[in-house]
């Protein structure tokens, strides 16, 4: 049977499945129905002449629309599908939006910078460092414009002694990437300067458009002199600026990017003047100082003081060397005389002697353990003895087996009940069956019990029980 689905349910899987199909789509369209809302966000209707999809532009991407919406403009726009479920249909939610001229400008130029990408032309790896002192800053940018006269104006402040030359070109309309692809080639092939300057001020897409052709690309990616693009303002970008060595947010700062070494340097060697000045002269009133605290120290004026403390010290050591030597003399005499004693017992007269006596003693020796072994082995012979012996043994033995008696009695009148009974002692028998009470746990209340003393026996009933 097939599976009964819920609205909330169908809905989820085709939002699941649609919004993951299409993360990022590009659509082209005419606007209609459009509909501002107080909280900022857009709704409208994109539509061509065969199909309608409804779209909405949330506040915060209506924020970068360079002029505002009405019904009937062509725009390109790019986002996500979305579903919206308590309406139950599909829309897309707009991340970006441009109007059909600038859009076709925005695709060369996203095609372009693909295409430079995988070229290699904005590799970093490639980029050429700036010269620390640049002698002389090329320009290629209007000469009538602001961005000459900024320039002109940085440099003038903060390098007195740039040298700059100028190569006039057009910066916007029909020729003018030529003009600036021409300019940057001239520089190098005649080595006219250190450092180039590429730039204009801000416009539209269209007004930097030349900055973004690939023969103005090419020319930067092959000169030799390092480049600086200075295109339009700081949220600008073009082509030029990923190819170019460094990218300036301004012309002005691309002025102070070019002479940032030389400025930095300058300033550094006024810093560092000051720095050393108050160093010297503090360093000469420390040792002035010093020199004084120098002249009225004791060790100074009485010199001798500084050897007194080692000449002690030398007698100490002289006098714990002596006591050294003496006692190395004592122990090595000793020593001496010890070995002599050894070699005088060591000599074969002397060790003669000794053998000779100690064969005496063990032969005395062996002569008396012989005749004590002779005499106790006659004793044994003799019959009398043998039967004192015997005798004694048996009266010893009587006596041992007496006193081990007196101790069992002893012990068996000391366990006596009847002994215990004297010393305060009582038995407690069952008035029934003559057993005796050995716990309270075989007593009841009221029970009849006998209680034995040494002198009779009590009659007694159970009252109480305590534990």
């Amino acid at each position: 049977m097939e599976e009964i689905l819920s609205v909330t349910a169908l809905t989820s899987v085709i939002k699941n499945q649609l919004e993951s199909k299409f993360p990022s789509v590009q659509v082209k369209g005419e606007i209609s129905n459009l509909k501002e809302q107080s909280s900022g966000h857009i709704y409208f209707t994109l539509k061509d002449l065969q199909a309608q999809i409804s779209a909405v532009l949330f506040r915060g991407n209506a924020q970068n629309l360079k002029r505002p919406l009405k019904n009937g403009d062509q725009v390109i726009v790019q986002g996500a599908i979305n579903v919206y479920p308590p309406r139950g249909n599909y829309q897309i939610v707009i991340r970006k939006l441009d109007y059909v001229g600038v859009g076709e400008l925005l695709m060369q130029l996203h095609a372009l910078k693909a295409k430079l990408t995988q070229m290699g032309w904005f590799d970093p790896k490639r980029k050429k460092g700036l010269p620390r002192f640049p002698k002389t800053i090329g320009v290629v940018t209007s000469p009538t414009g602001s961005v000459i006269q900024d320039i002109l104006n940085i440099l003038s402040r903060r390098f007195s002694g740039f040298h700059l030359i100028l190569n006039p070109v057009k910066v916007q309309g029909d020729g003018a990437a030529s003009d600036i692809a021409k300019a940057i080639e001239d520089f190098n092939r005649y080595h006219l300067a250190d450092i180039l300057i590429v730039g204009r001020g801000g416009g539209s897409l269209e007004d930097l458009w030349a900055f973004n052709e690939e023969k103005v690309a090419s020319a930067i990616y092959h000169s030799k002199i390092p480049v600086i693009s200075a295109v339009g303002h700081e949220t600008d970008y073009s082509i030029c600026d990923f190819v170019a060595d460094i990218r300036a947010p301004t012309p002005s700062a691309a002025a102070e990017i070019a002479t940032a070494e030389a400025a930095q340097q300058l300033k550094f060697f006024s810093e560092s003047k000051n720095r050393l000045h108050g160093i010297v002269t503090t360093l000469v009133q420390h040792h002035r100082k010093q020199l004084g605290n120098f002249k009225r120290h004791p060790v100074l004026s009485h010199p001798l003081s500084l050897l007194e403390p080692h000449l002690q010290r030398i007698d100490d050591l002289h006098s714990d060397l002596q006591l050294c030597i003496k006692r190395s003399l004592q122990e090595k005499q000793l020593q001496l005389l010890a070995l002599k004693k050894q070699t005088l017992a060591l000599k074969p007269g002397n060790r003669i002697g000794e053998l000779r006596q100690k064969l005496i003693f063990l032969s005395s020796s062996m002569d008396r353990a012989m005749q004590q072994q002779i005499n106790g082995r006659k004793k044994l012979f003799d019959p009398l003895s043998f039967s004192n012996k015997f005798y004694q043994r048996s009266l010893e033995q009587i006596r041992e087996k007496k006193q081990k008696l007196n101790q069992l009695a002893s012990h068996l009148r000391g366990i006596d009940p009847k002994n215990l009974l004297t010393k305060g002692y009582c038995i407690l028998f069952q008035e029934k069956n003559d057993s005796v009470i050995l716990s309270t746990s075989e007593l009841k209340i009221n029970d009849a019990v006998r209680l034995k003393l040494h002198d009779g026996i009590a009659q007694l009933t159970v009252n109480g029980i305590e534990t």
